[in-house]
C-alpha cells in the first residue's frame, strides 16, 4: 500500500504532459536457494491520462492497454532438427541463436494481438517471436518457432493476455511467476502504454535474481578457485561412496 501511495504521489509530481504510464514490483530481488521452487512478483503501477483524451473514452477504460514484459537474461542457444534416417533419429541441422531471452512472459489487458499493430510490435520488440526473431536470419525462422514451443511448453515463455487488470481507469497490476529454473543476472520489465494499436508511453525497471548461501559460494569458488572447487566435488563423491558402502556392510551385518 505504502509502495502505491508513493507511485501516485509521484505521478501527480510528474511535469504535465500527455498520457504517460508509471510503474513498480513488489520486489526488485529474488535469491536463489536450494529450496527455490519459482516466485511470484506483483507489477503494479498508474496511467496519467490527459484529460482531453480521457474525456472522450468510454466509462469502462478501453481507450488504453497495458503490456508488461519481463525478459530474462540473454543467452546463446543450439536449436536441432532430428530426422529418421535408416530407422535412427539423428541430428540433421542446427541453429545458433546468439541471443536469445532465458525467460519471457507478456502480459497484456487484451490479447496482444488486438491491441498492437505489427509496425509497433516490431519496432518495440515486445511480442515474444519478435523478442526471438530480432537478430535471425530468415532462413532460421523454423528453429525459432520450435525454440518457442519447447519454453512455452516449460513456461519459460508466457503470453498472458487478459491478465493485467485496470482499476479506476487509472491504476494497473499483474503478477508473474517466474519458474524455479532461472538464470541469474538481472530481469528487465517494462511496462507500455497503448493506445489505437501503437506504443505512446513506456516505463522500465529490473528484477535482480542471484544465488543465495551455499550456491552461491559454490558457484562463485567454480569460477574463482576451480581446482579447489574440483578437489571439493572429489571429496564430496569419495565421502558419499564410503557412506553408501558402510550403510550396506551394516545391513548385511545386522
Amino acid at each position: 500500500m505504502r509502495a502505491l501511495l508513493a507511485l501516485l504521489l509521484l505521478l501527480v509530481a510528474l511535469p504535465a504532459r500527455a498520457d504517460e504510464i508509471i510503474g513498480a514490483l513488489s520486489q526488485n530481488s529474488v535469491e536463489l536457494t536450494a529450496s527455490f521452487s519459482g516466485s511470484e512478483i506483483l507489477i503494479f503501477g498508474a496511467v496519467r491520462r490527459d484529460s482531453a483524451a480521457a474525456a472522450t473514452d468510454d466509462p469502462a477504460g478501453e481507450g488504453f492497454d497495458v503490456v508488461v514484459v519481463v525478459e530474462g537474461p540473454r543467452q546463446t542457444v543450439a536449436v536441432w532438427r532430428k530426422e529418421r534416417r535408416a530407422g535412427i533419429w539423428m541430428n540433421v541441422a542446427s541453429a545458433v541463436m546468439a541471443s536469445v531471452p532465458s525467460f519471457y512472459a507478456v502480459a497484456s489487458t487484451r490479447p496482444l494481438e488486438s491491441i498492437l499493430s505489427p509496425e509497433a510490435d516490431a519496432a518495440f520488440r515486445i511480442s515474444t517471436r519478435q523478442a526471438i526473431r530480432a537478430d535471425l536470419a530468415p532462413e532460421n525462422a523454423l528453429f525459432a518457432e520450435a525454440l518457442l514451443r519447447i519454453r512455452e511448453r516449460t513456461d519459460q515463455y508466457l503470453a498472458l493476455g487478459r491478465h493485467v487488470h485496470v482499476d479506476r481507469d487509472i491504476l494497473f497490476r499483474t503478477v508473474i511467476r517466474l519458474p524455479a529454473n532461472l538464470t541469474e543476472g538481472a530481469y528487465t520489465t517494462r511496462m507500455y502504454l497503448v493506445q489505437d494499436g501503437d506504443v505512446v508511453s513506456q516505463f522500465r525497471t529490473a528484477i535482480f535474481v542471484r544465488k543465495d548461501g551455499i550456491e552461491r559460494w559454490l558457484h562463485q569458488m567454480a569460477y574463482d578457485q576451480p581446482f579447489l572447487y574440483g578437489l571439493l566435488a572429489l571429496a564430496i563423491a569419495l565421502g558419499a561412496g564410503w557412506g553408501a558402502a558402510a550403510l550396506v556392510q551394516r545391513i548385511r551385518e545386522s
